[in-house]
């Protein structure tokens, strides 16, 4: 999941939209190089938001089967999964590689007039991402429902006149907190996407003019904004409630300080 938001960062932001913009690499506005541009632009956004959804599987098989645990959450079961999600999501950027024109690497006229591209923009804008958001949603609301059946056994089972707090169920309402905090920024970074994408076709990718102010245009930028920044924050939140991972990004910080203490010496 970091490494298909990490390709989102490089290929969605740094090659395409600054590039686009600011830079005008030319080699990158040949319509080869514009078209697989699109495509993996549009195959690790994709990916990222699956291999999310199944991250987000993958602690819910944790928590509420304890039959299918063991069988499922292996290192071979994820291997297969996360080779499978992404192979099906670079197969379903593929169309993307046809809808540029051959010279100009923008749309061609018939992405917007074709019944094949409104229907794979339908068919695009449900896989991602309002399954994803559906998915997210009942998986986060089983956990939940599985982690307060199990913390009210727990109460009944423990001493009533025990009046220490319990760092279980303390631990179990942050995982709580986690997993909605997860479904509520999913959801409304990715919104305003979905809401361009349910009336209106790209418009304007490549920026020939940079200067369009209408509000279809502006709504369609916002979103975009918001969806890459969804991609990154997904991964920061994930990470960064982890005990072990916050004591290896302070050993890493540490060790920098340490390195350069030594080379100044």
């Amino acid at each position: 999941m970091a490494a298909a938001d990490l390709m989102v960062v490089i290929v969605v932001i740094f090659l395409e939209r600054i590039n686009y913009i600011y830079l005008f690499a030319n080699f990158l506005l040949i319509t080869p190089a514009c078209s697989l541009l699109l495509v993996l632009s549009h195959a690790s956004r994709v990916c990222s938001v699956w291999l999310t959804v199944a991250f987000t599987f993958d602690r819910c098989v944790a928590i509420c089967c304890e039959k299918q645990r063991n069988r499922y959450c292996t290192k071979r079961t994820a291997t297969v999964v996360v080779a499978t999600v992404s192979a099906a999501c670079c197969a379903e950027a593929i169309p993307f590689y046809f809808a540029v024109d051959r010279w100009s690497c923008v749309p061609v006229a018939e992405y917007y007039t074709s019944p094949l591209w409104k229907a794979y923009e339908i068919f695009d804008s449900i896989t991602t991402p309002l399954l994803p958001i559906c998915l997210i949603l009942l998986f986060n609301i089983s956990t939940v429902k599985r982690i307060i059946a199990t913390n009210r056994v727990r109460q009944v089972l423990r001493n009533s006149s025990e009046n220490r707090s319990d760092p279980e169920l303390a631990n179990r309402r942050k995982s709580m907190i986690l997993l909605f905090a997860l479904s509520v920024n999913f959801i409304l970074l990715w919104m305003p996407y979905v809401v361009h994408s349910r009336n209106w076709q790209i418009e304007n990718y490549s920026y020939t003019d940079r200067y369009l102010s209408k509000p279809t245009y502006i709504l369609q930028q916002c979103g975009f904004m918001l969806s890459f920044l969804s991609t990154c924050t997904n991964t920061c939140i994930y990470g960064l409630t982890q005990r072990k991972f916050r004591e290896e990004l302070k050993n890493g910080v540490k060790y920098l300080f340490v390195a350069t203490g030594e080379i100044c010496k």
